[in-house]
C-alpha cells in the first residue's frame, strides 16, 4: 500500500466525521458484551499512520474478548457472580464497574471498592476468589458460546503461514482465557498467553507477553498488539509496541482512532483486504 507523507491515511467505504482531533478516549466502558449485534461488521474501514506495515512484525498478540470473540453466553459472568458469592459473601454487581479493557482482577478490586470492602478484607482472599472463577468455568465449559469474529480464522492462518509468532494477551484469568479459545477452536494457532492473575494491569500482561515472546524468538522479535478496546492501544504504547485497533467490541472506530492506534480497521476482514 502507498501511504501519503505527513498524513494519516484513511480508507473508507463511509465518510469518517473528525476522526482526527477527537479527545483521547479514557473511560472504560462497563457492562458485558453479550448482546446481539455487537462484533458484527459494517462497511469496510482502515486508518493507517504514515510508515506502519502491518505485516512487519514478528510476533502478534492477540486480545481475546472483542478481537478475537464474543461471548454469547454468561458462563464467565456467572463465576465472578459464584466466586463473590461464595468466597466473599457478597452479591456481584456490574453495574459501574469498568468492564471492557479491564482485566479479570482489575473487575474485582473495582467492585469491591464500589462495594466499600477494604483492600486488606479481599486481598487475602483474592487468590482464592480466583481459583473459584477458573474452576467455575471449566465446570461449565460446555456452555460457552463463543462467537468467532469476522475474518479471524483466516487472518491467524495467513500469519501462521507467514511464519509469525501468534500470541494472546488477555485481560481474563489463563485457564479461562484458554477455555474460551478451545470453545471455539481457536487455541490450536496460540503458542503462548499473557494473562491476568497476579498481573492486574493491562499493560503488565503485554508486558508479559512480550517477554515471552522475546524468550521464545530473541531478543529482537518485534511485536505488535491487535486489540479491541482504547486499553489495548494505550497497553501497547506503554510497552513501546505498536497497535492494530479492531472495531469488533463495544467501541466504534472513531472512539479507537481518537487513542492513535498504529492501524485501526472495522474488522479483520479488512486486514485480509490489504
Amino acid at each position: 500500500m502507498k501511504l501519503r507523507e505527513n498524513a494519516s491515511k484513511i480508507i473508507s467505504d463511509q465518510k469518517p466525521h473528525e476522526l482526527a482531533g477527537q479527545a483521547s478516549v479514557s473511560v472504560l466502558k462497563t457492562g458485558w458484551v453479550r448482546a446481539e449485534g455487537i462484533g458484527a461488521p459494517s462497511a469496510p474501514f482502515t486508518y493507517l499512520q504514515p510508515e506502519f506495515d502491518w505485516t512487519a512484525s514478528d510476533c502478534y498478540l492477540f486480545d481475546i474478548d472483542g478481537t478475537l470473540l464474543n461471548s454469547r453466553d454468561a458462563v464467565h459472568y456467572h463465576a465472578f457472580h459464584r466466586a463473590v458469592a461464595t468466597v466473599f459473601g457478597l452479591e456481584f454487581r456490574l453495574d459501574g464497574v469498568p468492564v471492557h479493557g479491564n482485566t479479570d482482577v482489575g473487575i474485582l478490586r473495582a467492585y469491591f471498592e464500589q462495594a466499600g470492602l477494604p483492600d486488606s478484607e479481599w486481598r487475602s482472599r483474592l487468590s482464592q476468589a480466583l481459583e473459584f472463577m477458573c474452576a467455575d468455568v471449566e465446570d461449565n465449559a460446555t456452555d460457552l458460546r463463543p462467537e468467532v469474529c469476522p475474518g479471524i480464522p483466516q487472518l491467524l492462518q495467513r500469519l501462521a503461514a507467514q511464519g509469525k509468532l501468534l500470541g494472546v494477551a488477555s485481560g481474563n484469568l489463563e485457564r479461562v482465557g484458554w477455555a474460551k479459545l478451545k470453545a471455539c477452536g481457536l487455541r490450536r494457532h496460540f503458542s503462548f498467553g499473557g494473562f491476568a492473575g497476579e498481573l492486574e494491569k493491562r499493560d503488565e500482561v503485554i508486558a508479559h507477553g512480550i517477554e515471552q515472546a522475546h524468550k521464545l524468538r530473541g531478543s529482537e522479535t518485534t511485536v505488535c498488539v491487535v486489540g479491541d478496546t482504547p486499553a489495548d492501544i494505550r497497553a501497547a504504547h506503554a510497552n513501546g509496541v505498536p497497535a492494530i485497533a479492531i472495531a469488533t467490541g463495544i467501541y466504534r472506530t472513531e472512539e479507537l482512532v481518537a487513542c492513535n492506534p498504529e492501524m485501526c480497521v472495522q474488522c479483520c476482514e479488512d486486514l485480509l483486504r490489504i
